[in-house]
């Protein structure tokens, strides 16, 4: 989307008219078109204005976007990727606390929008992780524990859906082409920022849409499921190409009773594997004899007779009462199991939180272990209680965190302050005088 052209003989073929109709509505301006050498282009952003906003056309016209499964969320007040993308950002940044004399590390007081614009140039292509956890398009005002104003949740519907769009938007400009974004949401909004997300960022770059249990069981009396929890929509700027490190899970206490029925005095808990397997080896070193033994009719050592004489020296081999050797495998030893898609991450309650909306600091751990490197950049511009941005710096990432919220960046600054971490902040102003960008904190 955005810069992408199309020809006027894909326009009429799309419209299902002529070549020479096409012809007609961009000589009467009713179309945008860009002349290259002796032929024009249009692009797709006014093409879809063109068909969104047209009433001349005889027929319904069916557009389906390259990079959405063959649906289009429509609106009023939905903003081209173009007319987004040439708005010169507004006000300024302000350099009103310096810590550390790095380009990143640093946080952000203004409206995201306008601060993503001034950073874009400085940041795109180069962070590799975006965490959001926006608003939900509840409708309501947030406070903290002592009822003081955290944040506002104020947008619903179509304005909602735009708001979170033209951020994606620059978000996606600035991940690098390695680069993940995870969007948490909830789940009366999330199934239509999906459509939205596979709009901007392709549906063949969707990953995974992640169920995070976020409390204990509910009992309300209304005539519904109980709702614990909520989604984390996971996509990649070009799938297969994405950091991705495949962190293991550890095995639960449950599970490792369960596979590892057997105990080791010194070791712990383990279990024991067959040392042949199905198939005779005629001329090969696992057909042989191994410690007075040759391995059952139709099967062969799993291992050569050296390695097997190697697990025996180490104690790796354990004698059945009939006589039979099978290897030892210990619980301590066991790598771990894939992460699957639903996790459970519970949020504190509000009187065990810094913030509303604070998530577990465990989640982003995970985040950011599979789907950054140390070096990476992590941004996140919604940043409430600052979880992201604490947990990238321990993990030796770099990070980028905004937020609006005079009570989150109070937060943020001193959670900080707690884990000692040096950081430099700006504020976002919109009076005409000199501002002090990112790379101006070196």
């Amino acid at each position: 989307m955005g810069n992408t052209f199309l020809t006027i003989d894909e326009v009429a073929k799309k419209l299902q008219v002529t070549r020479q109709t096409v012809s007609k509505y961009i000589i009467n301006n009713e179309l945008n078109a860009i002349k290259v050498n002796k032929s024009y282009r249009i692009l797709e952003d006014d093409f879809i204005n063109f068909i969104l906003s047209n009433s001349t056309l005889e027929r319904p016209v069916r557009f389906y976007l390259k990079k959405s499964r063959n649906c289009i969320l429509d609106y009023d007040g939905k903003v081209s990727e173009h007319a987004l993308l040439s708005e010169s950002a507004s006000g300024t940044l302000t350099h009103t606390d310096q810590q550390h004399s790095g380009p990143y590390n640093s946080l952000f007081f203004g409206d995201n929008l306008e601060v993503l614009k001034i950073l874009s140039k400085e940041l795109q292509g180069k962070v590799d992780l975006i965490y959001i956890d926006p608003p939900f398009a509840t409708g309501n005002d947030f406070a903290d524990i002592d009822n003081q104003h955290a944040y506002s949740d104020k947008l619903t519907h179509n304005e909602f859906i735009e708001f979170i769009r033209q951020r994606l938007i620059l978000l996606r400009d600035i991940l690098s082409d390695k680069g993940s974004i995870y969007l948490h949401i909830d789940k009366k909004i999330g199934h239509y920022i999906k459509i939205v997300m596979d709009e901007i960022f392709g549906y063949d770059n969707f990953i995974n849409d992640i169920t995070r249990i976020k409390c204990n069981p509910k009992n309300f009396a209304r005539n519904a499921y109980g709702n614990y929890s909520d989604m984390i929509l996971f996509y990649a700027k070009k799938r297969d190409n994405n950091i991705w490190n495949n962190i293991k899970e550890d095995l639960s206490e449950r599970k490792i009773e369960e596979l590892f029925p057997k105990k080791h005095p010194q070791h712990g808990r383990y279990t024991t594997h067959p040392l042949h397997a199905p198939g005779e080896t005629l001329s090969g070193d696992t057909g042989k004899e191994w410690n007075g033994l040759m391995p059952p009719k139709g099967r062969h050592w799993r291992y050569s007779r050296e390695e097997l004489t190697r697990l025996e020296s180490l104690g790796l081999i354990e004698w059945s009462e009939k006589g039979n050797p099978r290897k030892i495998v210990y619980a301590k030893d066991h790598a771990g199991v894939k992460t699957q898609d639903v996790w459970e991450y519970k949020d504190k309650g509000l009187s065990y939180s810094d913030y509303p909306t604070q998530k577990n600091i465990d989640l982003l751990n995970r985040i950011i272990l599979n789907s950054s490197n140390p070096g990476s950049i992590v941004l996140d511009c919604f940043a409430g209680s600052g979880t992201t941005l604490i947990a990238a710096a321990k993990l030796n990432r770099h990070w980028v965190g905004i937020d609006n919220s005079q009570h989150a960046i109070d937060t943020i600054k001193k959670l900080f302050n707690k884990e000692d971490i040096k950081y430099n902040l700006f504020e976002h102003v919109t009076e005409t005088h000199q501002g002090i960008h990112l790379t101006a904190a070196h």
